[in-house]
């Protein structure tokens, strides 16, 4: 249950809050109607997300398994089930971004890159940052110092997120439940393909 209302007052900036997260994703997002408390906070939020949207180095589907490692490693349900809409609408594979929060079981799933992406999430994400100086020659080698950075940026405002939605109390809102194949429990083996029967992905080359 939420530790803050969802019920903010009736603003101008809500309102119109409320209308495009209906049209956008079909229903009011639960992390706005808290911000909505303060609207200032909320509009700088808004901005920082269209901000972000426009980043367009880093290959889309490293970016979503780098943003759902993260929220798994902080533990933030709502993001989590979030990422599965967003992972629909990027077209990725459901069946294996629901194995993103237990990949180390389930490496066979995934690209020597995408395991290296995820594990530098939780790096990044972990208090202290446990990032090596490896990690980082390993993932610049790969997709260069511009993606790199955008990699980096990208955990940090994962970060943001998730700690705000749990920090409030905030869980799934049913996204996943909207997708074609629903996140499973560790230790079941989806019907996925696996790593070599596709290319791997690089800084701009997303996954089918």
């Amino acid at each position: 249950m939420a530790r803050i209302s969802l019920a903010p007052p009736r603003t101008l900036a809500l309102r119109i809050g409320e209308w495009y997260s209906h049209r956008r994703y079909g229903k009011v997002l639960d992390p706005g109607k808290a911000l909505a408390h303060n609207p200032r906070v909320l509009m700088d939020y808004v901005r920082l997300e269209r901000g972000v949207g426009r980043w367009r180095t880093l290959d889309p589907a490293l970016r979503h398994l780098a943003v759902m490692a993260s929220a798994a490693r902080i533990g933030c349900s709502w993001c989590l089930d979030f990422g599965h809409w967003e992972a629909r609408e990027l077209r990725l594979p459901l069946e294996r971004i629901r194995y993103v929060p237990v990949w180390r079981g389930h490496r066979d799933l995934f690209t020597e890159l995408e395991i290296q992406v995820m594990e530098y999430a939780e790096a990044v994400t972990e208090t202290e940052p446990a990032v090596t100086d490896e990690m980082v020659r390993a993932l610049v080698g790969r997709l260069g110092e511009k993606a790199f950075v955008e990699l980096t940026a990208i955990v940090a405002v994962e970060n943001l997120r998730s700690r705000v939605n749990s920090a409030f109390g905030l869980t799934g809102q049913g996204f996943s439940d909207r997708c074609e194949v629903p996140p499973l429990p560790p230790g079941r083996t989806p019907q996925a393909s696996r790593p070599s029967d596709r290319p791997e992905p690089g800084a701009a080359e997303p996954l089918p």
